[in-house]
Formats: structure tokens, sequence, C-alpha cells
């Protein structure tokens, strides 16, 4: 697929950061995410599959802010992860008003909820952090356009499996997507919940 058919905004992001056509795995990635599929991007690092998730991300929100509650929510492993994916986020959304912020665990949780409040776009999360928050109420999910996990293959550890499932359960229909650099037993399970409709596309 060609940048040409994104957001203009997004477009001289993209132009901006030396990006002006997909690569060969992306060319199969955006055309799925683009028309609202849920998918398993199955790839190693380095492939392209994150800088698809933003392209996709920033496209369906149309690059520009909207009302108070988050549209796009996108968990990884930890905090690291959150603010990496959030400097990610913003090479691509400096030139829209589209507010970006990360939610993990070392952090005061009222000073989140205080945070959040004033209206956010695209929340980046941790699944413990997200989950805990959702639950005393203090994040609305009721907007959600697109649920991803950002490089799953954690998700077999710890009680983060369930805590996805739950998150789930109390969304409304939306796009979900899980880049993983491996299919693993507990990311399999998900096709028996929420991506029982989901296409695989592997590098």
């Amino acid at each position: 697929m060609s940048f040409k058919k994104l957001h203009p905004l997004l477009k001289e992001s993209l132009v901006n950061e030396g990006l002006e056509d997909s690569n060969a795995f992306q060319k199969r990635v955006l055309p799925t995410l683009k028309g609202g599929a849920d998918a398993y991007i199955i790839a190693p690092k380095e492939s392209g599959k994150t800088t698809a998730l933003i392209i996709v991300t920033i496209h369906k929100l149309k690059a520009a802010a909207f009302e108070d509650s988050p549209r796009a929510i996108i968990v990884v492993k930890d905090k690291a992860e959150a603010l990496a994916l959030k400097d990610e986020f913003e090479r691509f959304t400096y030139n829209t008003d589209l507010r970006l912020y990360t939610l993990y665990d070392e952090y005061d949780i009222e000073k989140q909820k205080t945070e959040i409040y004033p209206g956010q776009d695209i929340i980046i999360a941790t699944p413990v952090r997200l989950s805990k928050l959702y639950f005393l109420n203090g994040i609305h999910l009721g907007e959600i356009q697109l649920f991803a996990i950002e490089d799953a293959d954690y998700l077999g550890r710890n009680n983060t499996y369930n805590h996805i499932l739950r998150l789930s359960e109390s969304l409304n229909k939306c796009q979900y997507v899980i880049t993983v650099e491996e299919m693993n037993s507990r990311i399999k399970n998900y096709q028996n919940a929420f991506m029982s409709n989901a296409q695989r596309i592997r590098l």
C-alpha cells in the first residue's frame, strides 16, 4: 500500500522522517489494518510492524484530537516500552493535535486519573495499571476504536493474559491488533475470545 492513501498530515510527517513508501512487509500489513480487520502481525524486530501500527492508529483517528475519551489503546510490557513507543509516536504526531499518554505502574494512580480526565486520544499502557485504573473508574473505554497489544510475546507470564481478557470483555466493538515475534499458546487462546476472526500476517 502506498503512503499516498494516508491522511495528509500523516503523509507529511512520514516524508519528514524520510519514509516515502512502505516496505514489502508493510505493503501486506497496512491494507488489512487500514480496512479495519482484526489481525495478528507476526514478524521479528526491525520488520516495520511497529511503524505500521503507529501509521494505522494515526490514520484511523484522522490525525486529530476528538472530545475527551481515548479512542486507541496500545498495551505494552512495561514502563520502558511505554515511553519508547510514545517517543516513536511523537515522530509522526508532532504536526497534529493528537494527545498521547503513557500509563504505567511506577506512577501515582491518582495523578494518572487526574491527567487522563481532561482528554487523551491514544493511551500507551501496561496491562496491570490499565486494568486497575479501569476498574477504579479512572478511564473510560466506551469510545475505543483500536485496541492493540504491542510485542505481545510476554503475555504468557504472570497474570497479564487475564488482565487483557477482562478488559476485552468491557470494550464495545473495536479493531484488535496483536503484534508478536512468535505465536505462543496464550496468544492463540485469544482466538476463543476477541480474536476469533483475526487474520494472520506473517513475515
